[in-house]
């Protein structure tokens, strides 16, 4: 048996962190690294970069402009068609296998400031995204109960209380609304994914992944959330809590780095 330690963060521009990413990459010795919000085209992405770093693999789905999502590995990754999950084709889903872990990274799309899907185009998106991996993944595990499937990426949903600084303030505020957490269970469900973190550290310890650059001092008042998860198919559960609380990291100290994503990584070690 083996440890294999998955990563996700949401870098909000991989060429203009890079460098960071290299440090942590270093730091943390992931064997893969899940990053969203790429922001640029697949032959702009830095591969050269990542390979010199000791990660030759690399599964890029790139836009210009906005979103984007790659995953780069020590090891070959198998590259699997990505799921239709975006109505307008945003590059917001990759899917691969690597030692024979089938992981699923996505980009939830944020969701906009009002959640009325009526009169928030980008709210009723959101929605419809869900409702398209809820679909996907029902299919997925009836075909295959036993895959040895991972679901991470910047999800942009805190489902729990302790995943918000303020329950209460945020129940209107996108990101925790019922609706959207209902949405998230939904999916949850669809392919029996155990939320290894909240399995690992449960509640009321809270658990965030990203401040808002609103904030000119993050660390002041703590107002964080937990919008990036790495979810593992019941294949996968006694691989994620095999470690225990040590198995699951939030690399909260990235946070304050200089430049830094309103995002910080997370991994996840499975023994396989």
């Amino acid at each position: 048996m083996t440890d294999f330690k998955i990563a996700s963060w949401n870098v909000n521009s991989v060429r203009l962190r890079a460098p960071q990413i290299v440090d942590f990459l270093g730091a943390d010795a992931p064997d893969v690294l899940c990053l969203q919000e790429i922001k640029c085209r697949n032959g702009e992405f830095p591969g050269e970069v990542f390979t010199k770093a000791g990660y030759p693999h690399h599964m890029v789905r790139g836009q210009k402009g906005m979103h984007g999502v790659a995953i780069v590995s020590r090891h070959p990754i198998t590259e699997e068609d990505d799921p239709e999950f975006c109505q307008h084709g945003h590059a917001r889903m990759a899917m691969g296998t690597v030692n024979g872990v089938t992981i699923c990274n996505v980009y939830i799309p944020a969701g906009g400031d009002e959640p009325d899907a009526k009169t928030n185009p980008k709210f009723a998106h959101k929605l419809n995204f869900l409702d398209r991996m809820k679909t996907f993944f029902t299919a997925r595990k009836k075909a295959n109960p036993k895959e040895k499937l991972v679901l991470t990426g910047d999800l942009n949903i805190a489902p729990l209380e302790s995943d918000v600084w303020s329950h209460k303030q945020l129940l209107k505020v996108v990101s925790h609304t019922p609706i959207e957490i209902e949405a998230l269970k939904a999916v949850q469900d669809a392919g029996d994914f155990v939320d290894a973190a909240r399995e690992l550290i449960p509640e009321p310890t809270p658990v965030f992944t990203w401040w808002s650059y609103r904030s000119k001092d993050w660390t002041k008042n703590n107002r964080g959330r937990r919008l990036d998860h790495i979810w593992v198919s019941p294949a996968l559960r006694d691989a994620a809590l095999h470690h225990g609380a040590d198995g699951f990291s939030a690399h909260t100290a990235c946070r304050s780095w200089a430049r830094p994503s309103d995002h910080i990584p997370i991994t996840q070690m499975l023994r396989l």
